[in-house]
């Protein structure tokens, strides 16, 4: 679902800062960013998202796009997760509150979007496929979040992908390559 240049609040964006402390709005202003709002780390399809990045990170950057994650658990736990993925020192923001989320307009999941048939059927697929188990704590995000993709430039939103449903699996390579010259 694109937004093609939609102005984003710059008072969130430089409100939302990385675990390094450098704001969104900066990062985005510097260079095209990559904006991935996670469901919380034990849905299996954060995992899939997750390795999904983490095999297209090297391509990403090179591109000259930053990736960044939103999630809603501590930093530590992010980070954990993180490495477990290979995603080591990526850049990250914690929003427990889910603010950021609501900012970006996603929101909680309909019973039909979280568990409704599709999402089961591609759940087992992607736990056959890759192996991936759900793990349920409060700690790991709140499991009725629905996820989004964002590309900011120079403060504007220059295309998104709000998931439908929790299985639904963004083309990050076309997310990129709208902002790639």
């Amino acid at each position: 679902m694109p937004q093609a240049l939609v102005q984003v609040n710059p008072e969130i964006t430089e409100e939302m800062h990385t675990q390094t402390g450098e704001s969104l709005h900066e990062l985005c202003c510097r260079q095209p960013v990559l904006l991935v709002f996670l469901r919380h780390f034990g849905c299996v399809f954060c995992k899939e998202a997750l390795d999904d990045l983490s095999a297209r990170r090297p391509a990403i950057q090179g591109s000259g796009v930053t990736l960044i994650f939103v999630h809603m658990a501590d930093n530590e736990t992010a980070e954990e997760y993180f490495r477990r993925f290979k995603l080591n020192g990526v850049l990250h923001i914690s929003d427990p509150e889910q603010r950021y989320y609501r900012a970006f307009g996603l929101q909680r999941g309909s019973f039909n979007q979280l568990y409704g048939l599709r999402t089961w059927l591609r759940g087992f697929q992607v736990k056959r496929e890759k192996g991936f188990e759900l793990e349920l704590a409060k700690k790991l995000g709140d499991s009725t979040q629905m996820p989004g993709v964002f590309v900011l430039q120079n403060g504007r939103i220059i295309e998104s992908y709000v998931h439908r449903y929790a299985a639904d699996r963004p083309d990050y390579d076309k997310l990129v390559a709208c902002c790639v010259v």
